[in-house]
């Protein structure tokens, strides 16, 4: 890193610092359309062709579609940020994207050009996401990876969880009277929202982000690796923690696809369902700093086995959940949980990482939290079919394999980088 890279705000190199409040605005204005568009498919103003599918399924596969694609891409878009040597160009272009993207579902009156934005928007993922880990990855050192991470994740997560408490506000409150614009409705006016905060996104790291000047241009071609060098393991270790992250997004994303079957169950409306979606995000964001600052000191395996033993009570009390109160109680604790997850394996993927492909190399991770998501999408539209609760169920078995998957493929200590407890 050079001496400009060094320079901190509270406690944080100043670029990660900057980066993390670009992607919020980013996250805010995506997270917007995890409330928006299950009504708005539904909606009279969404029609065409469902092949006999159902409105719940319909609705999980439009959201989950952005999370498949995103993390298909995600590996080539690390390949040729790492080939180019470049982070910050790709981020740029991946937020202008956005900014298309988002305003475009003003326009889409069809399933098929519903399902035609959410491709584009999974392609600014990929090109956004692993860039901006790789950058927060090539800022840090070993000993401060974890605290780095954790505030990204938290300045990201923010974003990600006030933009649903504010689009259901905004659907409620609809239609709205704007100047020189006339009446628009609140869908519109979500969608405006969303774009306009990707662009201020675009102008944050345009002009407060920058690359570190000893990221050079890779000649390596892109190495995923499945199986372990080691005697002894199957997973390789960085694979075997993009699956814990996969596991931890699946339990994630679940509830989205059944807004209207929770609503109806639990007796509310949209703005309830905001709150009980966000709960999990800002206690993710609330305690990701702390988790990863722990984990450059203690060791980064345990929180991750901790949060997946965690993530198992906590998606089967979902599914229980007679109240408004207990679901917003339930996602918090989980949101508690997924922070032990996601903060320390970021930074243990950033230490194995080699030289010239922390792209690449990270985007394994990124890849399987964005395709737990599409996952969790289908899944839980499809399953909530055989009874509410059978989505959650599926989500806590999996947490309990996850812990498997960690306690036996991820060492305790890794080339020295990871302290023993």
């Amino acid at each position: 890193m050079t001496e400009n890279d060094n320079r901190k705000l509270f406690g944080t190199q100043r670029g990660v610092v900057f980066l993390g409040l670009a992607r919020m605005a980013d996250a805010l204005g995506n997270s917007f359309l995890i409330v928006v568009l299950p009504l708005y498919i539904v909606s009279e103003g969404v029609s065409g062709e469902t092949f006999g599918f159902s409105p719940s399924f319909i609705t999980g596969f439009i959201l989950g579609l952005y999370g498949l694609i995103s993390s298909l891409l995600q590996p080539v878009a690390g390949w040729l940020s790492d080939s180019m040597g470049k982070r910050r160009f790709f981020v740029l272009i991946g937020l202008l994207f956005f900014t298309f993207a988002n305003i475009s579902y003003s326009l889409a009156d069809s399933y098929f050009m519903l399902v035609l934005i959410r491709s584009a928007q999974g392609v600014a993922a990929a090109l956004t996401i692993t860039a901006s880990v790789a950058l927060v990855s090539e800022l840090s050192t070993d000993t401060s990876r974890g605290n780095n991470m954790g505030v990204y994740n938290s300045l990201r997560l923010i974003g990600f969880g006030g933009g649903p408490l504010i689009s259901g506000l905004v659907i409620e409150h609809g239609p709205f009277n704007v100047p020189l614009l006339g009446q628009i409705s609140g869908f519109n006016a979500a969608f405006a929202i969303a774009a306009a905060a990707a662009a201020i996104s675009a102008f944050f790291v345009l002009f407060f982000v920058r690359d570190p000047e000893d990221t050079r241009p890779s000649k390596k071609r892109i190495q995923i690796k499945v199986r372990a060098d080691q005697n002894g393991r199957l997973i390789d270790p960085i694979f075997a923690l993009g699956l814990a992250t996969l596991i931890m997004s699946f339990g994630f994303s679940i509830l989205a696809p059944i807004e209207t079957e929770t609503n109806a169950r639990l007796g509310q409306g949209p703005f309830l369902f905001s709150v009980e979606f966000s709960a999990m995000v800002a206690a993710l964001a609330l305690f990701q700093p702390f988790v990863g600052r722990a984990s450059d000191r203690y060791g980064r395996r345990v929180f991750i086995i901790i949060g997946l033993c965690c993530l198992i009570p906590t998606s089967v009390a979902q599914g229980l959940s007679a109240q408004s109160w207990h679901m917003i109680a339930a996602r918090a604790v989980q949101g508690l949980s997924a922070a032990m997850v996601l903060a320390p394996a970021l930074a243990l993927a950033g230490d194995l990482a080699e030289k010239g492909q922390a792209a690449a190399r990270l985007s394994v991770v990124t890849m399987a939290f964005g395709l737990g998501i599409s996952i969790g999408s289908f899944v839980s539209g499809y399953a909530v079919g055989f009874g509410y609760i059978t989505p959650f169920l599926i989500a806590s078995g999996l947490a309990a394999l996850g812990v498997l998957i960690v306690y036996t493929q991820v060492p305790k200590t890794l080339e020295g980088r990871e302290k023993k407890l």
